[in-house]
């Protein structure tokens, strides 16, 4: 799963504005980001993998969703849809890479249960229907619906409130 944005890097520059500054990145403000899943936020450091828990891939949060909805939380181009749809990679305007995973161990479903309703290079703004699934089913079936949101190329997110969140809410997450 590392890695994941590399291959399609040269393709996305084309459509996002490259940002400019000493880290490559411009900041992604609290307007900037929306929830991109209705539920309740919980610390990176909860999530009971620790590929996400230790921050391997990098720094986020996660999501108990209520809601089997995924929307884009920026305006972007998306990098990848994963093969087993369970997840999707976007490029912000700002240049900041976020991966949104639904579930934990949810790769092992081989799809079933999850519909992606984008592909990769679709330019999304804030509020786009990225991705369904099927909550129930993936209650059943995966070891946990914590959905992790993780920034794969950012030093600093702060997340502004823990507890339940609707999806479109925004001024709880900024990323330098």
């Amino acid at each position: 799963m590392f890695g994941f944005f590399k291959h399609k890097e040269k393709e996305v520059k084309k459509d996002v504005t490259e940002p400019s500054g000493a880290t490559g990145l411009l900041p992604l403000n609290s307007q900037d980001f929306v929830m991109p899943i209705e539920g309740d936020i919980i610390p990176i450091t909860e999530v009971e993998d620790p590929v996400f828990s230790e921050k391997m891939m990098g720094d986020g949060f996660a999501i108990v969703p209520t809601k089997g909805l995924v929307v884009s939380p920026v305006d972007g181009v998306i990098m990848n849809v994963f093969p087993t749809k369970h997840a999707i990679g976007i490029k912000s305007k700002q240049g900041h890479e976020i991966l949104i995973h639904v579930g934990l161990e949810t790769v092992n479903l081989k799809g079933e249960g999850f519909t992606a309703l984008v592909k990769e290079g679709d330019q999304v703004s804030k509020g786009t229907e990225l991705l369904t699934f099927d909550l129930d089913y993936i209650k059943k079936s995966a070891s946990s619906t914590v959905t992790p949101v993780i920034f794969t190329n950012a030093a600093n997110v702060t997340v502004k409130k823990q507890g339940a969140v609707k999806q479109g809410d925004n001024g709880i997450v900024s990323v330098q």
